[in-house]
């Protein structure tokens, strides 16, 4: 009969625990792509994939671009934003350097002042690169991009690559 109980105790909680997990919407990941190196990690959000596109917006098989083009990472599918006043409120920052870590592009918030969207209409982000001067052909640039949740302070999405600029 003690056997019954404890076996019926253990079980009661560790199904609660099962409920409290599967009850958090929480969500944690890292991803890489192979083919042009762009990496990237989230905390909170929930992030379906991240890709680099072209200037015709097709997802790029390698991470060589061409001077004086516009290219972009764009997070795909972002979801779980804390809203305020049924809005979402995404925040992003864009840093380009080249091999010394000299700032080539900076951007501090691409949102800033922004009025905040709809969550169906902030799912897919993008921070758009323009290929020039003073960037080179011949040159590889580091690219690092940041989007933040200014309602859900947890929620954060990391990515970088590398371009080479020919």
């Amino acid at each position: 009969m003690k056997n019954l109980k404890t076996t019926l105790t253990t079980t009661l909680l560790v199904l609660l625990c099962c409920l409290i997990f599967v009850g958090c919407n929480y969500s944690k990941g890292a991803k890489k792509d192979l083919l042009t190196g762009l990496s990237f990690n989230y905390n909170g959000f929930i992030v379906q994939d991240m890709a680099l596109v072209d200037p015709e917006n097709n997802r790029m098989t390698d991470n060589k671009v061409k001077l004086n083009t516009e290219i972009a990472i764009v997070a795909l599918g972002i979801n779980n934003y804390g809203l305020r006043d049924g809005k979402a409120f995404p925040g992003m920052s864009l840093l380009v350097t080249d091999t010394k870590g000299t700032t080539v592009l900076k951007a501090d918030d691409l949102f800033s002042g922004d009025q905040g969207h709809p969550p169906a209409d902030a799912t897919e982000l993008r921070g758009k690169i323009t290929i020039a001067q003073p960037m080179a052909a011949g040159q590889t640039y580091h690219v690092k991009l940041r989007i933040w949740d200014k309602v859900k302070a947890d929620n954060e999405l990391n990515a970088e690559t590398d371009l080479v600029v020919q």
